[in-house]
């Protein structure tokens, strides 16, 4: 089949939409709770109407793509996205919030389930795993440049008196005075309108799903549901998701209520760096699993998490700015791990299993939650609710059994 590279740049670019447009949320947790008098439990709300559309919306993506294909679905994913963020910067409301980001939710699950099967066809099978890890690198820069953007539209818009820039001088008739971080809801708008526009202008391959890809019927998913090893991955998923966005949802808001730190400036810088160490770590953990049993990996990187989310959370205001970044370089090898132990630990209908295991992205909404709970009493005890999440992971590391390894380059020459 003639490939598509037009397509695999534009894959590409929605892996930068979509990671532009989640992990924005990172760092406006205390901009929410100030501008809307809320507390860290009510907070924690946001992430989780979020997330919480990955569990509802994974597996029915999927059958909806095999239905419908591809072009349709990521069509309807950006006109959710475009009704969302539109709906809240023209009704700045907390519970105007909760709706506009279960509908942004929505659309980037629908994104996340169709585009990795359009990856594969318009670029190829046999290069597939190359484009794979570089729509992740890619994911990592919108993750890492998110949080800049958000903080030059927050620090510019107030003292802006129209004669600045055209694109703050155009926001700052737009959004309330008091709330200039929803100036970046216009922004996801006006994303999610042109690529809109874009898809239904190109025309895109039909994703042709191998046997090991599709969907399955429900009777499959039933199957799977009730095999111990797919609980125990989703779980591992789940907590992965949970721990991730349980230290980048809270790490503004820790280090502006323990250390006096500006969270539209050094928190906001603090989560821009947590996301470009997970992305820098990803390269290391590239190389690490051509000499390392992935297990091993696993157990030495979850380790080191918990030390540095302890020394994130117990020390002083200097070492604590530092060491949530260094947190994320210590989570970036664990989605893939996780991902590819689970399946390689299960002989067949990969496609639903994954659609099962997409759906453990839950824990992104489940998980900080928890901490806003417990943090309304203390933080720092909140935080520390993800010392279980990362144990979690750190098990799978010995109890894992694929079928199989990970391939590793034997140093060793052979008599």
């Amino acid at each position: 089949m003639k490939r598509n590279y037009g397509v695999v740049l534009l894959v590409f670019v929605l892996f930068f939409v979509i990671s532009f447009l989640t992990n924005i949320l990172n760092p406006l947790i205390p901009e929410i709770k100030v501008g809307f008098n809320v507390g860290n439990a009510m907070a924690g709300f946001l992430p989780f109407a979020f997330f919480v559309a990955y569990g509802v919306m994974s597996i029915p993506s999927g059958m909806a793509i095999e239905k419908y294909q591809a072009k349709k679905v990521m069509i309807a994913a950006f006109v959710m996205s475009f009704i969302g963020a539109f709906l809240f910067a023209l009704i700045p409301q907390y519970s105007v919030a909760l709706i506009s980001l279960f509908s942004i939710g929505i659309g980037m699950a629908m994104l996340q389930v169709a585009i990795n099967p359009l990856l594969r066809v318009a670029g190829g099978e046999e290069n597939f795993a190359f484009n794979s890890v570089f729509a992740q690198l890619v994911f990592g820069a919108a993750s890492f440049l998110s949080p800049m953007v958000y903080s030059y539209l927050v620090t510019g818009i107030p003292g802006d008196q129209g004669n600045s820039d055209f694109l703050l001088s155009t926001l700052s008739g737009l959004v309330p005075k008091d709330l200039p971080w929803v100036s970046i809801y216009w922004i996801f708008a006006v994303i999610s309108l042109v690529m809109f526009l874009l898809l239904m202008l190109i025309k895109l391959p039909k994703v042709e799903l191998k046997e090991e890809e599709k969907s399955g019927t429900w009777a499959t998913y039933q199957s799977l549901f009730k095999d111990r090893t797919v609980w125990l991955f989703f779980i591992g998923v789940f907590a992965y998701v949970g721990t991730e966005q349980g230290i980048a949802n809270w790490i503004s808001e820790f280090l502006k209520s323990y250390h006096g730190y500006n969270p539209q400036i050094e928190g906001a810088n603090a989560v821009s760096l947590f996301w470009g160490l997970l992305t820098v770590g990803c390269l290391l953990g590239m190389l690490l699993l051509k000499f390392i049993d992935s297990r091993k990996v696993l157990i030495i990187f979850s380790s080191f998490a918990m030390i540095s989310l302890s020394f994130a959370i117990f020390g002083p205001a200097e070492i604590s700015l530092y060491a949530f970044p260094l947190t994320g370089f210590f989570l970036s090898v664990m989605w893939s791990i996780i991902i590819s132990l689970a399946l390689n630990s299960y002989a067949k209908h990969h496609g639903s299993f994954s659609g099962i295991l997409v759906t453990g992205i839950v824990g992104g909404a489940v998980v900080p939650l928890i901490v806003g709970a417990i943090g309304t009493f203390s933080l720092k005890v909140g935080l520390m609710f993800l010392y279980l999440t990362l144990a979690y992971i750190l098990s799978i590391g010995f109890w894992a059994k694929p079928l199989v390894n990970n391939k590793t380059i034997n140093l060793r020459k052979k008599e």
